[in-house]
């Protein structure tokens, strides 16, 4: 094989792990929640066979799937972006990331505070939409930036792009980034830039930005990289990995940009691997626990399926999963829930076989190393064993 084209669906769980309760979720299925919205209509994911995946109850099986399909367990003890993309790419991570259930240290905000010169608002775990209206008008009087975090490994800095441009707000994340190691190295430090009022009410843009710990060890984007193959990245995947082993890199607005990017670059020659995120699933649908935008969401996906899987060449393979769950139904919390998550592959080349459920992730680096021939450690097993 000459190319794979890795698309996340990000937050797009297909139902409760065995440890679910043991991260605070119950009864979570976000393909079941979503596939109960009358906007639901994703015939062309149902012809490749992601109704014909273990312990997916809602939908039509196909007779005749075109791809290769499992079900993924997450082995990282975790359910947040960085961890499950860590283990998309071949790395395990035994131990959770830090969590600041109320509120970050005073050591840390104190050090935040003498290196940007700013005070600080908030400090607890809150909804991003609810905090920039409940603290907005105060960080525009003093200037303090918005500092809270959730249930994720995550400090997020809201400000006001009139009073903080997003360049500056980037570097106030990168001063967090540089403190928050060790014991306090949180997953992702994100900024969160906002403008308003408008309409009364303040709005978050799509200046976001996330600044991520390195991973602890080589992934399958070095191992690509070191064999002298092409790493593309779309979306977020640059900001996941803090570019380490990718050669070139696009962020996108939302879903909508990330799908016409990939097609884009689909029309390329390269040989390796183009990676992408679709972020609006997570972000704007699943946090916000609106089950009727997360199904459209989808469905539009779908709508653009066939483009996308016509772009495919002699030897491309095209493959969808997710990094974790976000039930969109699930009210208990507005926090990512731990989930099973997809897998399908499809390609001139895959023979369409059902590979049960798998043990973690990392199946999908191992997989794709093998695909491309390429050697490298991973915490995985190939699924085609070429």
């Amino acid at each position: 094989m000459k190319r794979v084209f890795l698309i996340v669906l990000d937050s797009f769980g297909i139902g409760e792990e065995p440890d679910a309760a043991a991260f605070g979720d119950v009864d979570v299925n976000t393909l079941r929640s979503v596939a109960g919205s009358p906007f639901f209509r994703v015939p062309n994911l149902q012809k490749l066979g992601l109704f014909n995946i273990d312990g997916v109850s809602v939908g039509e099986k196909s007779k005749s799937p075109l791809a290769a399909v499992a079900r993924l367990r997450e082995k990282s003890m975790g359910k947040d972006t960085t961890i499950g993309h860590w283990e998309i790419a071949g790395v395990v991570s035994p131990k959770p990331l830090p969590t600041y259930p109320n509120g970050f240290p005073q050591e840390v905000l104190d050090e935040f505070t003498r290196r940007t010169g700013r005070g600080v608002l908030c400090n607890k775990p809150y909804s991003g939409t609810a905090v920039i209206q409940e603290y907005g008008k105060e960080h525009l009087e003093t200037g303090a930036l918005i500092v809270y975090t959730s249930a994720d490994s995550v400090f997020q800095i809201a400000a006001h792009e009139e009073l903080v441009p997003p360049e500056k707000l980037y570097e106030y994340c990168r001063i967090a980034r540089e403190i928050l190691q060790g014991e306090h190295g949180v997953g992702r430090v994100i900024a969160r830039p906002f403008i308003g009022p408008v309409d009364g009410k303040f709005v978050r843009t799509s200046h976001r930005h996330d600044f991520s710990l390195l991973p602890p060890k080589a992934t399958m984007l070095d191992h690509l990289k070191a064999a002298g193959k092409e790493v593309l990245a779309v979306g977020k995947i640059q900001d996941i990995f803090v570019g380490q082993g990718i050669t070139e890199y696009v962020y996108t607005s939302g879903n909508e940009e990330g799908i016409a990017k990939t097609i884009e670059w689909m029309d390329r020659d390269f040989e390796g691997l183009c990676f992408v995120n679709l972020v609006d699933y997570d972000m704007l649908y699943g946090h916000r626990r609106d089950v009727d935008g997360y199904a459209k969401a989808l469905t539009y996906f779908d709508e653009k399926l066939p483009e996308i899987m016509g772009k495919l060449r002699e030897g491309d393979v095209l493959m969808l999963t997710a990094d974790h769950g976000c039930d969109p139904a699930y009210l208990a919390t507005t926090d990512h829930t731990r989930e099973y998550v997809p897998f399908l592959a499809y390609g001139p080349g895959i023979r369409p076989e059902n590979y049960g459920t798998r043990e973690t992730f990392a199946d999908v680096a191992a997989t794709v190393l093998d695909l491309l021939g390429v050697p490298g450690e991973t915490a995985g097993k190939s699924m085609f064993h070429l």
